[in-house]
């Protein structure tokens, strides 16, 4: 009887280490976690304001679905380096530093910027139609052209500087809802012919992001039935207060767009 007691204890002790160790190493790969969030003005947060002065230029905030990620999972290490106005050479000089074999999830929105996407807003808010859509074929032209190979040297860095890590590469938004509440402004013409080259931009971003072994994940389903003209709008229209963050997300397009198609990604 003392044997079978004696062996009893021995084993629950054995047990109970073996539990312990288990659920150290749970903890330690839980902790050893790291995120690092590249790309552009859609990954920083421009427009949904609170800026961090430290960021700069960059205007970075704790609005913006990485940081609201980090926020709600505690990665042990989270690296905020996207930054406004980036272009897919910005992050190859500046943004890839934090990366390393440790990384597991790497999260980048980028290829707008390249493809001229501000001056076609410009273009089409003050020029004609014909000028507009003009100039949105001239950035689809560059996303046949130009950008699949720009978008490959951000991919390769990446992969070679984080080789475990997980890519999530999220597209852009639809930005106007046709037929919609707004009675002034661009034409259904040249709004049709925007959403149309968001389209086309992410078809191309979906593509090379499936050739690396990367995630892309589409917004545009989640900002539904929130783009401008939507009545209950996630994105700034023209915003001639403030341009720079006219046809970004709103703080509740990075919250409620954004941040859910990366969790359901990450």
């Amino acid at each position: 009887m003392r044997m079978s007691r004696l062996a009893a204890l021995a084993s629950s002790l054995v047990l109970a280490a073996g539990a312990a160790l288990f659920g150290a190493g749970q903890a330690s790969a839980q902790a050893d976690f790291g995120y690092v969030a590249l790309g552009d003005s859609y990954s920083s947060g421009v427009g949904a304001g609170n800026y961090d002065s430290a960021s700069g230029n960059c205007k970075r905030t704790t609005r913006a679905y990485p940081a609201l990620w980090a926020a709600a999972h505690s990665p042990q290490t989270f690296s905020f380096t996207a930054c406004s106005g980036a272009r897919t050479g910005d992050v190859l000089s500046g943004q890839l530093g934090p990366l390393n074999s440790g990384t597991d999830l790497v999260s980048i929105t980028i290829g707008g910027n390249d493809a001229g996407f501000s001056d076609v807003m410009t273009t089409c808010v003050l020029q004609s139609e014909s000028t507009c859509v003009n100039r949105v074929n001239q950035a689809k032209a560059y996303v046949d052209s130009t950008l699949p190979g720009r978008l490959d040297q951000v991919y390769d860095a990446i992969r070679g500087r984080a080789p475990s890590a997980k890519v999530v590469v999220l597209g852009y938004p639809r930005f106007y809802q046709l037929n919609g509440s707004c009675i002034a402004g661009l034409t259904e013409g040249e709004r049709s012919a925007i959403n149309g080259a968001s389209d086309y931009l992410n078809a191309a971003i979906a593509k090379r992001a499936a050739d690396h072994g990367f995630t892309f994940a589409s917004v545009v389903g989640a900002f539904t039935g929130h783009e401008i003209c939507s009545g209950d709008a996630w994105l700034h229209s023209v915003n001639w207060t403030n341009i720079g963050e006219s046809y970004h997300p709103t703080a509740a397009g990075q919250s409620g767009g954004y941040l859910p198609v990366f969790s359901g990604k990450a």
